[in-house]
């Protein structure tokens, strides 16, 4: 396993929270950040949510602190416990499907393992104690 980052979901106060966040540790944020708008069939979501936050990251020490808005147009509706995901960065898509397949067991899966439009292999569940797990592996780039 290469990473195990906390990634926090907000209600349209990603961007907020993640400048105040630059702004605590002296850090930018890693890469550009994400929209909706950029999401495919992003022309079904609420006009006031297509600029929210898909996805972001600034770094903390060697980890990284990610997050994304969860709009209600897709489902999300953000309370105390499921505000944060436990995101894994595996080594290879075999680590990630087994992971995935392990800590899915009497749970429930919330996006099956599959191949993202931002260039990994990605798939997200919540296992039998109530934990959101994000399984990830990322292609690499040529």
């Amino acid at each position: 396993m290469k990473l195990l980052n906390p990634y926090l979901n907000f209600s349209g106060k990603t961007e907020e929270a993640f400048n105040f966040y630059k702004s605590v540790f002296g850090v930018d944020f890693v890469g550009d950040i994400m929209r909706f708008k950029d999401f495919p069939d992003s022309e079904n979501l609420p006009a006031h949510e297509k600029n929210q936050v898909l996805h972001c990251a600034i770094p903390l020490g060697q980890n990284l602190l990610m997050a994304s808005d969860a709009p209600e147009s897709m489902g999300f509706k953000v309370t105390f416990g499921n505000n944060f995901h436990l995101y894994i960065e595996a080594d290879d898509k075999a680590e990630a499907d087994h992971l995935f397949s392990a800590l899915s067991e009497g749970g429930q899966i919330i996006g099956a393992m599959q191949d993202m439009f931002w260039g990994a292999y990605f798939g997200s569940l919540c296992d039998k104690f109530g934990m959101q797990w994000m399984i990830s592996y990322t292609y690499p780039q040529e």
